[in-house]
């Protein structure tokens, strides 16, 4: 009994030190882990254009330059949806500002503070605001290294991917190359499939949003469909944060009762939408991981990498499941993490589409 709990304990003191190395060495291992995701994507377009006789630096440069234009592409669309947002200001302001009087009446007859002591409170608060201009810009500056070192990184990784395979098949011995080879390509295949998937459902969701709010004559309809779509990225909370933020604005702006209760309808039929059909197809049971673990994998990454942390805990974790599938020691953890019921889904969408075709 005193050796299994000081077999757990040693297990537990073990994954505090991984995550606390983590943490503290995010700065180094948060671009490179993000490139090397970025770069199983570009993997297989590579591939073809050196089968097509493009030398490999050449190919890089033209994957590396690929990403960057689809970037640039989708930050002008928000800067122009934004832009066109921002012609509203002067009338958004004004309804802001009548919706905080109202507050602050509120807040007077059930707190007892005036309306000047609210002032005051306010104004000290963005008193304070002034201090993390700094901050900001060091933030920029940060964001902008990590962006420019990822995209080097990207390049090389395609550059040099076999002499690092052949690192990796070095490391197993020889009885477990089989097995090696297998994580690698599954890794290599879960990640793509994910990015690809993911990228996939985010235009699904551009359109499908589009229309919705588009029939519901919603201010803007592009720009919240937009955003609902990139909230995505991250599992659950996003698009229930893009669409609360598009009935919020859309109240100020004076939508009507039954328009907000159309929006909430909208982001009901999507949500239903994506989870039985677009899942299935565009994803698959492979990348599934169940609920419980999609949350914590994103509560981790966040403690431990911030925003980007949020975006990279699913394929992280999606390849640890691949991993764990092919070690008989880590079986158990890769059943635990993994989603039965999106292969029930895939099996009964699969279903129906043969009885169809049959038909």
């Amino acid at each position: 009994m005193i050796a299994k709990s000081s077999s757990l304990l040693r297990k537990l003191l073990i994954l505090y030190l991984v995550f606390a190395g983590l943490h503290y060495a995010r700065s180094f291992l948060m671009p490179l882990t993000i490139s090397t995701v970025l770069a199983t994507l570009f993997l297989p377009f590579c591939k073809w254009l050196e089968s097509h006789k493009v030398p490999r630096g050449l190919a890089a440069f033209i994957c590396l330059l690929i990403l960057v234009l689809f970037g640039g592409g989708v930050g002008w669309l928000l800067g122009w949806e934004i832009s066109q947002l921002t012609g509203d200001i002067t009338e958004l302001k004004r309804k802001i500002l009548e919706v905080s009087h109202g507050f602050q009446t509120m807040v007077m007859q059930y707190t007892g503070l005036s309306a000047e002591r609210q002032s005051e409170m306010i104004k000290n608060q963005e008193s304070s605001l002034s201090d993390f201009i700094p901050i900001m810009a060091g933030s920029l500056l940060y964001t902008i290294t990590n962006t420019i070192l990822s995209l080097v990184y990207i390049f090389f990784l395609l550059y040099y991917r076999d002499h690092i395979r052949r690192f990796l098949m070095k490391l197993a011995p020889m009885s477990q190359q089989t097995e090696m080879t297998q994580i690698i390509q599954g890794a290599a295949r879960v990640s793509q499939q994910y990015l690809v998937g993911l990228a996939k459902m985010i235009a699904c969701l551009w359109v499908m949003y589009s229309i919705g709010f588009g029939i519901l004559g919603v201010h803007h309809f592009l720009f919240f469909a937009i955003l609902c779509g990139l909230l995505e990225i991250v599992p659950f909370i996003g698009n229930i944060t893009g669409t609360t933020l598009t009935i919020l604005i859309s109240s100020v702006e004076g939508a009507s009762l039954p328009m907000l209760a159309g929006i909430a309808c909208v982001y009901g039929t999507v949500q239903f939408f994506q989870g039985w059909v677009l899942e299935p197809l565009i994803v698959g049971p492979q990348v599934k991981i169940n609920p419980l673990f999609t949350i914590i994998a994103v509560v981790v990454g966040e403690l431990v990498w911030g925003i980007p942390g949020i975006f990279l805990a699913i394929p992280i974790t999606a390849m640890f499941k691949i991993i764990s599938d092919h070690i008989e020691h880590l079986k158990p953890y890769g059943f635990l993490i993994g989603d039965i019921e999106a292969t029930n889904k895939q099996n009964w969408l699969t279903e129906k589409i043969e009885n169809w075709r049959q038909k």
